[in-house]
């Protein structure tokens, strides 16, 4: 005869997407603190200028 008790099934969590969520946040926060946004932003601005002719 088959046992109708089925045992819960242990899901086992996968570390590697966490892992890499922690760096991508600590990655993004030193950024944030050396002002990388800003100059990313001027970069992006001297290239958009250069490319129609003004700068």
């Amino acid at each position: 005869m088959m046992d109708t008790k089925k045992k819960p099934l242990k899901q086992k969590i996968r570390l590697a997407p966490f892992v890499t969520i922690f760096i991508f946040l600590v990655l993004g926060i030193i950024g944030i603190t050396v002002d990388e946004p800003s100059r990313v932003l001027e970069q992006a601005t001297q290239i958009c200028l250069s490319c129609i002719g003004i700068g």
